[in-house]
């Protein structure tokens, strides 16, 4: 009885994690566009602080169902954008939920989502050069060319501002479902002083105008 209870809890929190992320597909709708196509979502940061409570798994999830979401209502790249958007979002979260699965503390939460920013900004380069020419329709040197230009720079502002919002947003997300029930209490040790929120909208403005400059506003 007890096990199926938390599975359904389980089930209920992932499912309002993925509405969450959604909206924040759909925030993201708002900003402009680097290089014409490239779109940052804040969907990361949602999708990533469901694997810090849950594990790692939990962000494969969360990210296949949100993308075939927005796959099937508001995105014009079909199969293609959906597969980027998990591996991204994977790339992403995977390496930061396994390291704080480790380190249950704010520098574990921080060297997590350093490793999660590398991890996912190699990996979109392998992925762009590989699957960006089919549903661009362009040759592939044109793609190989936007590499170190245009991908690595825009995935490197993407994977920190999601760090820098993962880091503001965690434990009042955390603290909230604690109240509601919805999360087991304990996890991970300390709470987030002043200093460090400061740090974190730091390096969240910091993103934020790089991402400006990429998108031509500034």
């Amino acid at each position: 009885m007890k096990k199926q209870k938390l599975s359904t809890r389980y089930v209920a929190v992932c499912a309002m994690f993925v509405a969450i992320a959604f909206v924040a597909v759909l925030i993201g709708k708002i900003i402009p566009n680097v290089a014409g196509f490239l779109s940052y979502e804040p969907k990361d940061a949602i999708v990533v602080i469901a694997a810090f409570i849950f594990g790692p798994l939990t962000c494969v999830l969360v990210s296949v169902f949100t993308s075939l979401i927005e796959m099937f209502t508001i995105s014009g790249t079909g199969v293609y954008g959906l597969l980027m958007n998990v591996v991204s979002t994977c790339a992403f979260a995977v390496p930061a939920a396994a390291v704080y699965k480790r380190m249950r503390t704010q520098k574990g939460a921080v060297i997590g989502l350093a490793a999660g920013v590398l991890t996912m900004a190699v990996m979109m380069l392998a992925w762009n050069y590989v699957i960006t020419p089919f549903y661009m329709g362009v040759p592939r040197s044109v793609v190989a060319g936007m590499l170190a230009t245009v991908f690595l720079p825009f995935n490197l502002v993407k994977g920190g501002l999601n760090a820098a919002i993962t880091l503001l947003i965690y434990k009042p997300i955390v603290n909230a479902l604690r109240r509601a029930g919805l999360v087991e209490t304990g996890g991970g040790k300390g709470s987030f002083k002043l200093g460090f929120t400061l740090a974190a909208l730091a390096v969240l403005v910091t993103f934020v105008l790089l991402l400006l400059v990429l998108t031509g506003v500034l």
